[in-house]
């Protein structure tokens, strides 16, 4: 008898040990770990830039999301955090409405970009593209560099790319109530996944910037395999409400699922 529970306990133990060696080795089936990141720094000319009132209600949603999808979270102001032993611990990091210059030193910048080199993901939301506007490497990271936004208003997103999880359970027409963000410097490899309808959207100086350089579209959601990471980016999210929108969430929720590789 004692032979016997001797084998089954030897038995379970390899089981358990089989199982966490399958875990720490199989990089989809090990629990994720997110940084939500929302720093708000200075201009460009050293003056205090504009800080959303939305970025309360973004971390309850983002964690919210993580929560329900069994993925570990932090979230921070702090850029010190940047560094390889820091963010080693995590598998995608969120920009989520941070602004302006948010590293504090060139050992910050270089350990991001490390970062990604090595596989780790990149989620930007919002003003994510106004981040660092005298740095062409982010502007590619991100997928674009932020110009300006029409005044807030209701208008039409059209779904340009509806097999994406961020996207597959909308209508091809996204009526939304937002700023419609304009940006230059496009990553040409970036897959759009969203675009504004222009032909929808009040704005007096459409003529300016973009006028007809995409028709009658722009561009405000895409992902994109940047350096080894994935990237994945929403220009919506201007409204603190707007992170209580079932609808909203969903988007969101597809886009971290995507670029961490985990199925929806």
């Amino acid at each position: 008898m004692k032979k016997i529970i001797l084998f089954i306990f030897c038995l379970v133990l390899a089981v358990n040990l089989q199982a966490n060696n399958a875990e720490k080795n199989d990089p989809i089936s090990k629990k994720k770990r997110v940084l939500i990141f929302t720093k708000n720094g200075l201009t460009l000319n050293g003056e205090k830039g504009y800080v959303h009132e939305n970025i309360t209600n973004s971390i309850k949603a983002l964690k919210e999301i993580c929560e329900a999808e069994n993925i570990d979270f932090d979230n921070s102001e702090d850029a010190s955090l940047f560094n390889k032993a820091t963010l080693s611990k995590y598998d995608a990091i969120i920009f989520s409405n941070s602004n302006n210059e948010v590293f504090d030193n060139e050992n910050q910048k270089v350990a991001f970009q490390n970062y990604i080199k090595g596989g780790g993901g990149f989620i930007g939301i919002h003003s994510a593209n106004a981040v660092e506007r005298d740095w062409p490497w982010y502007w590619a990271l991100v997928g674009g560099k932020f110009v300006r936004h029409a005044p807030h208003q209701e208008f039409d997103v059209v779904v340009v790319d509806k097999n994406h999880p961020s996207t597959d359970f909308l209508d091809r027409v996204w009526k939304v109530k937002d700023e419609c963000y304009y940006s230059n410097n496009l990553n040409p490899d970036i897959n759009v996944l969203l675009a504004s309808d222009l032909r929808t959207v009040e704005d007096k100086k459409k003529v300016e910037y973009p006028n007809d350089i995409f028709g009658n579209y722009f561009p405000l959601c895409w992902s994109n395999e940047f350096e080894g990471a994935r990237q994945w980016y929403t220009a919506l999210g201007h409204d603190a409400e707007t992170y209580d929108d079932p609808i909203f969430r969903k988007h969101l929720r597809g886009g971290i699922l995507w670029v961490l590789n985990m199925k929806k």
